[in-house]
């Protein structure tokens, strides 16, 4: 079995969230196990990503196997902020997604960059469909909170405006 430099197999709490103003904010995926908080850094198209993966194992799983899906519609609402205090323990470079059938988890294998040390970080978070239900809903809202897209050129608008060479 691999060594993963954060293990919280399962989680008790996991959420995305962003800090800052649209352009210049910093994305979060954190988790919880018993006293262990894990918040790594993300960037904005990983979360994205995530929450897309999400659904599409969730809807797999649910293909796969109708029975599964009764009760999924019960989604508890949950305070889904990021914890304090925020310590990167390391930006993710590589994700991964999986569903354990046995257990009825999903697992999220995330890799960093390497060290100055040549190590590279790991983490591996198992959380209830359910969670990751909720995770995937919480992360599509908070990406959709960004800045607003140029109709003509699609690039992202900044509060002061942007310059549109289609409108040049």
């Amino acid at each position: 079995m691999a060594k993963f430099t954060y293990d919280l197999d399962p989680v008790s709490r996991i959420t995305a969230h962003a800090v800052g103003e649209p352009g210049r904010r910093i994305f979060w995926l954190q988790a919880r196990r018993g006293r262990e908080l894990v918040s790594l850094i993300a960037e904005k198209e990983q979360i994205r990503a995530l929450a897309e993966a999400i659904d599409r194992v969730i809807e797999d799983v649910t293909t796969q196997d109708p029975l599964l899906s009764a009760g999924d519609d019960l989604l508890l609402a949950s305070d889904m902020s990021l914890e304090l205090p925020l310590e990167a323990r390391f930006r993710i470079a590589q994700m991964g997604i999986g569903y354990d059938a046995e257990r009825d988890m999903i697992i999220l294998i995330l890799q960093g960059t390497r060290d100055a040390d040549g190590q590279t970080p790991t983490a591996r978070f198992a959380a209830t469909r359910q969670q990751m239900r909720t995770l995937s809903e919480h992360a599509a809202a908070v990406v959709a909170r960004g800045r607003r897209i140029c109709g003509n050129c699609g690039r992202p608008i900044d509060a002061a405006g942007h310059f549109c060479p289609q409108r040049n």
